[in-house]
């Protein structure tokens, strides 16, 4: 690798890095959550033409937010490694923000009654090991 080979690939170049690092991105976890419930589910059944997506967007995996060119392709990705383990991944249930803010340490204006049931049980514990 030589001095020419160096200065030709782009590496300082912002835009260029941001092209490359966003053109495979796909549907978040969540977002795929939502596109799973049943309310949302329908739309991806029966799909408008369109001609600019593979297959003309009539071959949708929900899953990995995928098209497919046609009916054997959708199948044999289906069988692969990546649609198992995405399949996987969305058996999980999704983090709310509730359970998010709890993780941070942050409290509601009802933490004062989840208190108090705490210092009831903890008095439970006391009455239990004192006798």
């Amino acid at each position: 690798m030589g001095r020419l080979r160096r200065s030709r690939v782009h590496k300082g170049i912002r835009d260029i890095q941001r092209k490359y690092r966003t053109r495979g991105y796909m549907r978040d976890i969540d977002q795929i959550h939502d596109d799973i419930q049943p309310e949302n589910a329908a739309k991806f059944e029966k799909p408008e033409l369109d001609p600019d997506l593979p297959g003309m967007g009539q071959f949708y995996c929900i899953p990995c937010a995928k098209h497919h060119v046609n009916r054997e392709s959708l199948e044999e990705h289906q069988k692969g490694k990546i649609h198992k383990k995405r399949v996987k991944v969305l058996k999980e249930v999704p983090y709310s923000q509730e359970e998010a803010d709890a993780a941070a340490g942050l409290q509601k204006a009802d933490s004062k009654v989840k208190k108090a049931k705490a210092d009831a049980a903890m008095d439970v514990e006391t009455n239990t090991q004192s006798a």
